[in-house]
């Protein structure tokens, strides 16, 4: 299992050299073997790199992620189909049925909100985390009562400030961007690298969102976001701006620690990045024997 994430934020040049990421920048050159990485995030409009490279990123199943002018993720480059059964694994995947896709949806919208309660509860909100944990109970096959915007409309006033919108120019919002970014691109690495196709998903069914199956498996991954990107306010000054630290920390959430639950059950605990692995090997299995339980994660033990 790859167990580094690599973020160039500086000028510099990428090249392949005996199976290694070469990174040669104006303060000199560093080795990271491939074998290591995971994701490579280019945040710098000054960064050259070779298709050898690029070709290699792929064959190591590595997340390739740009970014944009606003420095948030836009793009990740994902390897070609390398599951030795993937045309099973699709066949299974476009046969599931609408009340299976419901039901799986039902269990990472209770996920999600039990995260969601677990994180206010340790900032000390009781009242309001046992309000989520009793929405959680009341999410029903495909969740038609949107609990799960109701639990939104009570969760981040309660922990980012009651005039907090998730519309804001604000740092906790680059924070969340940037962070659910990062996460779902590891999602959607995983997707293709098991053989899925992540544009059809289980909620999310956007003709021009090419991963609508990872947007239906962040979620109870989300809460794991905002507890780094709450940190994160609390660390900075007034009106700052989301930073090259800031965003090493996001990146480096992939390899904290995270308990594992099955139907909320604990199960042991992993880094986010294995748990990333065991949620779509999950899922993998669902797909093939019409369950409903997939692996998902906790609130880690010990919050940023």
């Amino acid at each position: 299992m790859a167990w580094r994430s690599v973020v160039i934020s500086n000028p510099a040049r990428l090249f392949l050299k005996h199976r290694a990421l070469l990174v040669e920048q104006e303060t000199g050159a560093v080795n990271v073997p491939l074998e290591d990485i995971t994701a490579l995030v280019i945040d710098n409009p000054q960064v050259s790199l070779t298709s050898q490279l690029l070709s290699a990123c792929a064959e190591h199943q590595i997340a390739v992620i740009t970014v944009g002018r606003n420095h948030a993720p836009n793009g990740v480059l994902m390897p070609f189909l390398p599951h030795s059964r993937a045309l099973k694994v699709m066949r299974q995947q476009l046969a599931m049925s609408v009340p299976h896709k419901k039901r799986l949806w039902q269990g990472l919208v209770q996920q999600k909100l039990r995260n969601q309660a677990e994180l206010l509860a340790r900032h000390d909100e009781h009242d309001m985390a046992n309000r989520l944990y009793s929405l959680a109970e009341r999410v029903r096959s495909g969740d038609p009562d949107n609990c799960e915007a109701q639990g939104a409309q009570l969760y981040f006033p309660t922990l980012f400030g009651l005039d907090f919108t998730r519309d804001q120019p604000h740092l906790a919002n680059a924070a969340l961007d940037y962070g659910y970014s990062i996460i779902r691109s590891a999602l959607a690495r995983a997707l293709v690298s098991y053989g899925f196709l992540p544009a059809f998903g289980l909620h999310h069914k956007s003709e021009q969102n090419a991963f609508n199956l990872a947007d239906d498996l962040i979620e109870p991954y989300r809460p794991l976001v905002d507890a780094q990107a709450l940190a994160i306010c609390r660390d900075a000054v007034p009106d700052a701006e989301l930073d090259t630290t800031a965003k090493s920390r996001l990146v480096g959430l992939l390899h904290h620690d995270a308990p594992r639950f099955e139907k909320g059950i604990p199960s042991g605990q992993s880094t986010i990045l294995a748990m990333v692995d065991a949620t779509v090997v999950s899922m993998g299995q669902r797909v093939a024997d019409g369950g409903v339980i997939l692996t998902l994660p906790g609130i880690p033990l010990k919050l940023p």
